[in-house]
């Protein structure tokens, strides 16, 4: 009874109109700095983070909240209508979702992001609330081995997204796993694959190279054929129907689950929820080739673990006082400003505080869903323009994030280098997500590496010692032998068969 009293309590301390009115201006902020290329949620509250200094703590805290969680629905905006991710944890959404928009779907596309997005935030909500000390327990448990063993089975995932050609894929993961080593290593200090300029000492940025992979490329790649006529679709098509809900429901329930017990996990983040959500859906799909072609299902599955992610990436933080991911990071430094000390003394002490900060994450998501459902045809309209004037707007768009990154030149000109790269790979057929996967996770997976080699003296025999490991490693190589292992035996059942027959 307790627990429900204090949940009550923090629904009536974010229900207040101040808190309730900067709810919906973070909301508001987070979709706007969404919507831009290369700014992301981390960026977005740090430069907003000043502006909550004069506010009380709770109202400041659930304003940078609204901030997160806003920022990732702009960025399935720009995925789905301008194949432009403003997050890395939108990524995947523009597989599908920008060839819905092509089709003259966005709107239907960007309803079930939104909708997607508030059922996962209730389902990660609701797990938040109920068990998130014993989460806490279980993450705390999760060490260098077994970041490891999970980013061995997001690589493992890279399969998911290799399209016609396997070999391709896997090349394009491998790209990039070695685009992740350029820079200092951490280890030693020793520059690498620099060539000598002062500005990679710092490492490839993947937020230049995902501007550049597909916003830019997409432009090159869509003149280079002529540019094609503006979308003219019917508003009833742009509107969502019984169908696509039909095929959404269940990946929005299995990416809500998986995308917050990744969020939980110090380091999984958003975006590793989203690279596995997808994979789940394609491999549990009836008809996997539809992915990568307008699946709506590969909208629903990915925008729903993103958004349980970011939900789950406070388990953690509140609880440990360890960011979840980059941007809990920042709001952990909120805290500190603001003289909390987030850890396992928090909800003791500041009851109120912590539950109506987490009543206000229900909140947000809902005036989420109001704000931009009905918005969603409207958002879609904007493709009924000429490609004369959208193009440029694309353009300008993708790199005013690049400068945005470290406001200089350089991230123009890498993501200028990456969309040349991005529009030969798109004209032989090189999917460009496998190579932000590995952009991504290549990082992570080294620096865990050279941990659990310093924790087993130099021995890799700690994997044998811990068995959350052992299991993760597990679920990789059956994801990689799987589809063998099941071809031979359904080949051996069809001789056997055959022999019975005759």
């Amino acid at each position: 009874m307790e627990l429900w009293s204090q949940i009550i309590d923090g629904f009536q301390a974010a229900l207040t109109p101040t808190n309730l009115a900067y709810c919906f201006i973070g909301v508001l902020l987070g979709t706007v700095i969404g919507l831009l290329p290369g700014l992301g949620s981390a960026t977005g509250v740090a430069i907003l983070l000043p502006l909550t200094l004069m506010l009380d703590p709770l109202t400041a805290l659930i304003m940078l909240a609204g901030i997160y969680y806003g920022t990732q629905y702009g960025a399935t905006i720009s995925s789905v209508l301008v194949s432009t991710p403003g997050d890395s944890a939108t990524v995947v959404t523009t597989i599908d979702g920008y060839q819905l928009a092509r089709q003259g779907r966005a709107g239907p596309a960007l309803a079930i992001a939104a909708i997607a997005s508030f059922l996962a935030g209730t389902i990660s909500i609701l797990l938040l609330m109920t068990l998130a000390p014993v989460f806490a327990g279980f993450a705390l448990n999760f060490g260098p081995p077994e970041t490891v063993a999970l980013v061995t089975l997001g690589l493992a995932g890279v399969i998911g997204f290799t399209g016609t050609s396997r070999a391709k894929g896997l090349a394009m993961g491998a790209l990039g796993l070695a685009i992740a080593t350029v820079g200092i290593d951490a280890q030693t200090g020793i520059a690498r694959f620099t060539f000598g300029q002062v500005e990679l000492l710092g490492g490839i940025g993947f937020l230049a190279v995902i501007i550049g992979l597909f916003a830019v490329a997409e432009v090159m790649s869509q003149v280079s054929r002529g540019g094609g006529e503006p979308i003219r679709t019917r508003f009833r098509d742009m509107l969502l129907s019984r169908e696509d809900w039909r095929r959404s429901r269940m990946p929005i329930v299995r990416g809500g689950i998986v995308g917050f017990f990744l969020g939980v996990l110090p380091g999984a983040g958003a975006t590793l929820a989203s690279f596995l959500s997808y994979d789940i859906e394609r491999r549990l799909s009836k008809r996997p080739e539809r992915f990568g072609k307008g699946a709506m299902e590969g909208v629903a599955a990915p925008e729903a673990a993103n958004n349980a992610a970011v939900n789950g990436a406070f388990v953690p933080t509140l609880t440990l006082g360890i960011p979840g991911s980059g941007t809990t990071a920042v709001l952990l430094g909120a805290f500190l400003l603001f003289g909390l000390q987030p850890g396992p003394l928090l909800l003791e002490q500041q009851p109120e505080l912590v539950w109506g900060l987490i009543a206000s994450f229900y909140i947000g998501n809902l005036i989420l869903l109001l704000l931009n459902l009905p918005l969603a045809p409207a958002f879609a309209s904007i493709l009924r323009l000429r490609y004369t004037l959208l193009y440029p707007f694309i353009l300008l768009l993708a790199f005013i994030g690049a400068y945005a990154i470290e406001n200089r030149l350089w991230g123009v000109w890498m993501a200028f280098a990456f969309g040349v790269i991005g529009y030969f790979m798109k004209r032989y057929g090189y999917p460009a997500a496998p190579v932000i996967l590995g952009l991504i996770l290549g990082g992570l997976f080294e620096q865990s590496l050279e941990q659990t080699s310093s924790m087993g003296g130099g021995s890799f025999a700690i994997f044998l010692e811990r068995p959350i490991a052992l299991a993760l490693f597990a679920l990789a190589g059956l994801i990689i032998l799987g589809p063998f292992v099941a071809r031979g035996v359904k080949a051996l059942a069809g001789k056997a068969t055959a022999r019975v027959q005759q």
